[in-house]
């Protein structure tokens, strides 16, 4: 039997050849939009720069639909794209945002949680703190949006831990502060993941570490 390789059209490639890896597209752009605005509505709630009561609800709808639902979707689309770190992320940060969604709207207006608030942080600060690790092999926006996340989530645990009032201390406002900062992050990370793959090339540059 001949041990020659069929000429590409050749009958026999056409019929025997291995089919094409399916192309999938990246839903980092969505994982990272429906992070970047939840976070940057309810930044703006923690600053204490929108003073509205009532801008809770906004930031609730947001947290169930576009941070929580939409996040976690892309997560699970990461998991067929066989990405363990985006599966992490956007499941983990999803699931978080839906976790605040109905925290919220469950517990009684005026109960007094502020210290297991502070664990619930703290818990999702060390969470976030080995995923900015992982980062490392990723790009530097993801890795600023970890590490300025990390910081965020800790500045709002030691604020939660300290007020049991509804009014934001200092320590609440500079996590807010943070959380605007980091959205931005997130903001420019999807638009270069979604721009960059529509035009083909890296109108937003997302560049990587140094030895990646």
């Amino acid at each position: 039997m001949s041990n020659e390789t069929p000429s590409p059209s050749s009958p026999l490639t056409a019929t025997t050849a291995t089919p094409a890896t399916p192309t999938y597209a990246d839903p980092a752009a969505l994982g990272l939009a429906g992070f970047a605005l939840t976070t940057l509505v309810l930044s703006f709630v923690n600053a204490n720069i929108i003073k509205e009561t009532g801008a809770i609800i906004i930031v609730l709808g947001l947290a169930a639909f576009y941070g929580g639902l939409a996040q976690f979707i892309a997560g699970v689309l990461e998991w067929r794209r066989g990405n363990t770190f985006g599966l992490m992320a956007f499941c983990s940060y999803g699931a978080f945002w839906l976790s605040y969604w109905w925290l919220v709207t469950h517990l009684p207006l005026r109960a007094d949680v502020h210290q297991a608030v502070g664990l619930y942080l703290i818990g999702w600060c060390i969470i976030t703190a080995y995923l900015t690790l992982a980062s490392l092999r990723t790009n530097l926006a993801v890795t600023l949006v970890l590490v300025l996340l990390t910081i965020t989530f800790l500045f709002l645990a030691i604020g939660a831990f300290q007020n049991g009032t509804p009014a934001p201390d200092t320590m609440t406002k500079v996590g807010g502060w943070l959380g605007i900062f980091t959205a931005a992050a997130a903001f420019y990370a999807s638009a270069g993941v979604v721009v960059n793959s529509t035009h083909k090339r890296d109108l937003l540059p997302l560049p990587t570490l140094p030895g990646r």
